[in-house]
């Protein structure tokens, strides 16, 4: 078995902060996240048509070489068409000037990588669950985002506060001293931001080269053994005897009846119908928001028990070993699925993988029958 020897250097680590903007300044962040899911579908079916026009002519006998030029899908190949068409295209000629380009480039960006996949999927050069076509992303459905890499991307000095390209200085919720005391001394230096709405705010993700420094833990020569279930949330097994239990939170269960209350309520106003057209009133908006306030408050408090599940067992032990479970299988049980969704096996796999690597202790995964194999943790004994 390899031993695992940390070394100091450089990592990319995001810091995330919630924003508080004012009126203008989450209208501007609507604007650009917009821009950017614009210029996406405008990608998508820019390159499509290719693909449509060439199956059309090939119906009527058009020999091969004959037929319309494949369009590429690489980002500067995308940048050059955009660039032209944004002047003549009624959808971007009269307010495509209203954003940076820096949203237009996060669609155009992401359309690429998405094509990208598509072909390695195709091609059965990607891991994984088979990818289909890009499609058009919908106004209702989409997440709202937008990358920053140009420009001016600071985290002010009070603390309180952040400047990205034309939102201007916007305030946030909670204090960015993680990021800025390491901007100001030097161990840190900020490459992108991306603003994201999600769970009913508005975020900022701070994309940073950070010098990484060793970090010991607390018994580097103990090994830790998770087994993690539904009833219980985790049960950890040293090699010094010491058994662990952590309960099942069960936040989902817990806000159930909340939810049906919340659920109730929205069924009984005019909601929105694609088939017909209907516009929602602004009484289901209403009772809308106030059943997502619940399903959030959910969500975060299940983020921060594994976070704080996970930075306790890699801040401890040298070595972690966790099975390796079939999360998308298990989740196909009618009977478990809602209670290995909430328990977030997944999530909890994945923050002991970044997390053991920053502090320098090595993970390994027990195979299971049943799971496709994944990629060895860099490091990791195998």
């Amino acid at each position: 078995m390899k031993k695992f020897q940390p070394q100091s250097g450089f990592v990319v680590q995001a810091f995330r902060f919630a924003l508080d903007p004012n009126a203008a300044q989450e209208a501007a962040s609507r604007s650009h996240c917009g821009a950017a899911r614009a210029a996406y579908n405008w990608a998508v079916g820019w390159v499509t048509a290719s693909w449509w026009q060439r199956k059309a002519e090939e119906t009527y006998g058009v020999p091969e070489e004959d037929l319309a030029e494949w369009r590429p899908w690489s980002l500067p190949a995308l940048r050059k068409a955009f660039n032209t068409a944004k002047y003549t295209d009624p959808r971007f000629a009269s307010w495509w000037q209203e954003n940076s380009k820096e949203a237009y480039s996060t669609g155009l960006a992401n359309a690429s990588a998405a094509f990208d996949n598509y072909a390695k999927s195709k091609n059965g050069k990607r891991r994984g669950k088979r990818v289909g076509a890009p499609r058009f992303k919908s106004k209702r459905k989409a997440r709202p985002s937008c990358r920053f890499t140009t420009g001016t991307i600071r985290v002010d000095t009070d603390g309180r506060h952040v400047t990205l390209p034309r939102l201007g200085t916007v305030r946030v919720h909670e204090p960015t001293h993680k990021l800025l005391n390491r901007v100001q001394g030097g161990t840190a230096r900020i490459l992108s931001a991306t603003v994201r709405h999600e769970r009913g705010r508005w975020f900022v993700s701070f994309q940073a080269e950070v010098k990484h420094d060793l970090e010991r833990v607390t018994r580097p020569d103990v090994t830790v053994g998770i087994d993690l279930g539904v009833k219980t949330l985790a049960v950890t097994a040293d090699s010094t005897g010491e058994i662990r239990t952590v309960a099942n939170p069960g936040h989902y269960d817990q806000a159930r009846k909340q939810l049906r209350r919340a659920s109730r309520v929205v069924s009984r106003r005019q909601g929105p119908d694609r088939r017909t057209g209907q516009k929602p009133s602004k009484r289901w908006e209403k009772a809308n928001a106030q059943r997502n306030k619940v399903h959030h408050r959910v969500a975060n408090l299940r983020e921060d028990a594994l976070h704080k599940l996970t930075t306790s067992v890699a801040a401890e032990y040298g070595t972690v070993v966790v099975e390796d479970l079939n999360v998308a299988g298990m989740l196909r049980n009618r009977r478990l699925a809602r209670r290995i969704a909430d328990a977030g096996f997944g999530e909890i796999r994945r923050q002991l993988d970044y997390k053991t690597l920053q502090r320098h202790a090595p993970a390994w995964w027990s195979r299971t029958a049943g799971t496709r194999p994944r990629r060895p943790v860099p490091g990791a004994a195998r």
